[in-house]
């Protein structure tokens, strides 16, 4: 199965570009895009009465290190009894990409901005997504801004939304931003340019880890996943590197998640229908309660996210090696997410993942089609204008969502494999310490410690148990099709 020829990070772009064709998704921008792009003159501009000028605030982005396609900005500010005011600037997209064009039109055929190590594939075209739409450092750019209180228990109230001018201040990255907050490095350049921003930053990730605290007492579920990048230098592949989450990631992650929420509350509380981003309570919870008591652990006999957040918690807490495997174990049972039409007035499905009865998908519209449908609803209601889309329409766009996100992230697991087949090559013959993931009708499967990466057991096997720790030698890979096979070691 090893090839002798010697691949490269062209071939995995190939291959990104194949499995995308064959998903349905579009890699390539059409010439009626460039013909509508080339006609851009610059960002847009608004100075109509209804947009607040907020470039005064100490807004700031963070992100990956080599993210470009700023979607939000974060600012808080201190509230009495303990209170904090957080206001979230989301880019406004629909300011230059209008519905119907032939941009918006490529946005609507992937809905999704597709992510592999050898080159992402955005939804809208570089020149947009990472420049006149995204909200880049020290420049002035229009935006939707969610504003809503914290309390000292980390409830929400006073949802609001309006249009906004902003100014991002400083552009910052996860990791530094991270090891700041924990005491093991320096506030990043960017943040001390800025008078204030230290004491900004602080706040913020208070707020962060306060409202996380309140969502996990709902019953919010923490997992883990296995999703390594590859990294590269130039053509060649360097390293394969698991995302770790952080302090920075997660004072992201509770402002987005409030945020979506409270955008889902503007928009029910205004009569208007919306995409609700949902996982509906798992119908196969009683193998999910089947599993935990294979750890001994009891689990009610109807789905409750408070007691399944709670037997993740302690396996977390027990077993971190093994974790991540569980965490796959009860995504599957839980069933993935999905986009659904909320009409005004009705019952909401929720979010079991997530324990919120009101979610909707709002604060990446560079990144994702639901969240430029969601900004444009907004938009509307804030105009007093008629919705942009009909309920007949937006049941259409909610499957089509569901089913070219899917597409995408089958597209991403599928170019893992072959990022990591490709690092690998060079190491045929090596020995491994792994873990067996899993058995099934195509075989055995076993993770790889390090680095991060996961194949499949060939030849003959001993009897083995899902969660034994094995040696393993690297005997073939395949870079086009992504396959990496091993054979179990002696022990």
């Amino acid at each position: 199965m090893h090839t002798d020829r010697k691949c490269t990070r062209q071939d995995l772009i190939r291959i990104a570009f194949e499995a995308m064709s064959e998903r349905g998704l579009a890699p390539d921008f059409s010439p009626a895009v460039q013909l509508e792009l080339a006609a851009l003159s610059g960002a847009a501009h608004d100075a109509g009465p209804d947009v607040a000028d907020l470039r005064a605030l100490l807004w700031c982005s963070i992100d990956n290190d080599d993210s470009l396609d700023l979607d939000q900005l974060t600012f808080c500010e201190p509230r009495p009894s303990g209170a904090v005011r957080i206001r979230v600037a989301i880019a406004d997209v629909d300011a230059l990409v209008a519905r119907g064009s032939a941009i918006d039109a490529h946005a609507c055929i992937n809905t999704t901005s597709v992510y592999t190590s050898a080159r992402v594939f955005p939804m809208l075209p570089e020149r947009l997504s990472t420049d006149l739409t995204s909200l880049n450092f020290n420049q002035d750019r229009l935006a939707l801004v969610s504003e809503m209180v914290v309390d000292a228990d980390g409830t929400i109230s006073e949802p609001n939304v309006r249009r906004a001018l902003v100014r991002n201040r400083a552009k910052l990255a996860y990791d530094e931003v991270s090891a700041w907050i924990v005491g093991q490095g320096e506030l990043p350049a960017a943040a001390r340019a800025v008078p204030g921003m230290d004491a900004q930053l602080r706040m913020q990730d208070a707020t962060a880890q306060r409202l996380r605290a309140h969502r996990h007492a709902q019953g919010s579920l923490e997992f883990e996943t296995f999703q390594p990048r590859a990294v590269f230098d130039g053509d060649q592949v360097v390293d394969l590197r698991q995302q770790v989450q952080n302090r920075a990631r997660q004072l992201i992650e509770e402002l987005m998640i409030a945020t979506n929420t409270c955008t889902a509350h503007f928009l029910a509380e205004r009569g208007g229908a919306s995409i609700r981003r949902v996982v509906r309570s798992p119908e196969r919870w009683l193998s999910i309660v089947e599993l935990a008591h294979k750890y001994g652990e009891s689990l009610p006999k109807t789905p409750d996210s408070r007691a399944l957040e709670r037997f993740l918690a302690r396996r977390h807490q027990a077993d971190p090696l093994r974790f991540p495997d569980l965490s796959l174990v009860v995504v599957k049972l839980m069933g993935s997410g999905e986009y659904v039409v909320e009409r005004p007035g009705a019952a909401p499905i929720g979010h079991f993942g997530l324990a919120e009865r009101d979610y909707t998908h709002s604060t990446a519209p560079n990144r994702r089609f639901p969240d430029l449908i969601t900004l444009r609803m907004m938009k509307a209601l804030l105009a007093g204008t008629a919705p942009p889309y009909s309920l007949h329409e937006l049941e259409e766009l909610a499957l089509h969502c569901t089913q070219q996100e899917d597409a995408a992230r089958k597209v991403e697991r599928r170019m893992r494999k072959s990022e990591a087949a490709l690092f690998l090559a060079p190491q045929v013959g090596h020995a491994f310490n792994g873990l067996v993931t899993g058995h099934g009708d195509a075989g055995s499967w076993v993770r790889i410690f390090s680095p991060p990466a996961e194949g499949m057991l060939v030849g003959r096997l001993p009897p083995l148990h899902v969660g034994q720790q094995i040696r393993v030698k690297l005997t073939a890979t395949n870079v086009e099709r992504g396959f990496i096979d091993f054979v179990v070691l002696p022990s």
